[in-house]
């Protein structure tokens, strides 16, 4: 079957070579995978590095980096050069900056993390946030992080449509977590969607991990989610 590159699959596992046999296992289905801080220790940077050099896929390293300037810069720097298409990076100003610095003229996407789609106003109340809606300050976030330099961010599909919408996002990337096909539960996350909704109110891509890899034929579902949403090109 044809792989979409809009939908990045989350290879959410202890380390590389469960990653690498969930890869194998959906050959050309998927073009895009996403690895996270949890794999790191297991192998993640030779994961993303086999998946680009020998299996010609595209890899989203999703570290939400946070840290001074001068070690955002310098770690982003050595990040790039293992020619990886999406970054994160926590969506402060000053770490924005220092990563666009970092990857100077790579191809990398930098992508600042907005809130976790994990999170609600609760949380954000206990981690001593400002108050305001949630929405509010994920577009508030989304603006500085444009203005910052970012070429993207992480946000919910349910913030999808106002962030489209700013001016400032024009031309950038919007990238959704927390995507539910019809009939999978929420489980951690709680501001999901469906991927056609997502798509619909103005994300690019959809990070889906645990309804595809803990399916009994991932596969088979993943031909379900294209088929849904390729009536939007």
């Amino acid at each position: 079957m044809n792989s979409d590159d809009r939908l990045i699959v989350a290879l959410d596992v202890p380390d590389a070579l469960n990653g690498l046999d969930i890869v194998r296992k959906l050959g050309d289905s998927v073009s895009f995978y996403k690895i996270g801080l949890g794999m790191l220790t297991g192998g993640g940077m030779a994961l993303a590095n086999e998946l680009k050099q020998d299996l010609n896929k595209k890899v989203f390293m999703d570290l939400k980096l946070f840290d001074i300037g001068a070690t955002i810069e310098r770690a982003v720097h050595g990040l790039t050069q293992y020619d990886i298409d999406f970054l994160t990076v926590n969506g402060d100003p000053q770490v924005v900056k220092a990563a666009i610095e970092g990857k100077g003229v790579k191809n990398t996407k930098i992508l600042a993390v907005t809130f976790l789609t994990s999170l609600d106003r609760q949380d954000l109340t206990d981690n001593l946030i400002k108050d305001g809606k949630l929405d509010d300050l994920v577009i508030e976030r989304a603006t500085r992080a444009f203005e910052a330099g970012a070429d993207g961010v992480i946000a919910s599909p349910q913030e999808a449509s106002r962030i489209r919408n700013i001016p400032e996002a024009m031309g950038k990337i919007i990238v959704t977590p927390g995507i539910r096909p019809i009939g999978f539960e929420k489980g951690d996350q709680k501001r999901t969607t469906t991927p056609l909704e997502a798509l619909s109110n103005g994300a690019d891509y959809l990070v889906i991990g645990r309804p595809i890899i803990k399916a009994k034929n991932p596969r088979l579902e993943i031909s379900k989610i294209v088929k849904t949403i390729e009536t939007l090109i």
